[in-house]
């Protein structure tokens, strides 16, 4: 691998051949969807893998527990149940750093990969050049003032590389989780 600028990598090797794949060689939407789901699934099986999803969710349910304890004991000044709330928090806060350390080894393992493949991607001057255009309702259904950072400057009804490789991450990540069973909302 051959460095490409400051802090990237030249990755054209992976991303060539993907773009001639590619209906549109010189706009590559399709290469960075595909790209970008490559990643989210690497990220989701990742979580899959190393989380414990069962003792996370018993956990959060115990925190609940504690926490609308500590909101009864409040609102009845029981210095008694205070403590008695106080007391199960400190006991459950093994488990709480236990789990945040779990939830975030998927983060750290992701990370380099991620950042090597992301900059190979903005350092190709094809893909970083990449301009979808939307149509007027399509840019108030994206919640442009939110999505902002994700359109170019110069026209508001296009979305750039980023922004596309953003909406693709979230859209497969949001699909793989739900295909491998990783609700986590309780």
């Amino acid at each position: 691998m051959v460095a490409s600028g400051r802090f990237g990598l030249d990755l054209d090797f992976i991303f060539n051949p993907l773009m001639s794949l590619d209906p549109t060689p010189s706009n590559p939407v399709l290469t960075i969807f595909v790209v970008a789901a490559i990643i989210s699934l690497f990220i989701v099986i990742l979580q899959k893998w190393l989380i414990d999803y069962d003792k996370m969710h018993e956990l959060q349910d115990e925190m609940k527990e504690v926490q609308q304890m500590f909101r009864d004991a409040q609102s009845s000044g029981d210095p008694k149940a205070m403590a008695k709330a106080q007391k199960k928090q400190q006991e459950l806060m093994p488990q709480n750093m236990e789990l945040m350390k779990m939830q975030m080894k998927p983060t750290i393992i992701t990370m380099i990969p991620v950042f090597i493949i992301y900059s190979g991607l903005v350092f190709n001057s094809t893909i970083s050049n990449v301009v979808i255009n939307i149509t007027g309702p399509q840019f108030y259904l994206l919640l442009m003032p939110i999505w902002n950072i994700f359109w170019t400057q110069s026209n508001p009804l296009t979305i750039n590389f980023f922004g596309w490789y953003i909406l693709s991450s979230f859209a497969m990540s949001f699909l793989f989780r739900r295909i491998f069973g990783l609700d986590t909302m309780n």
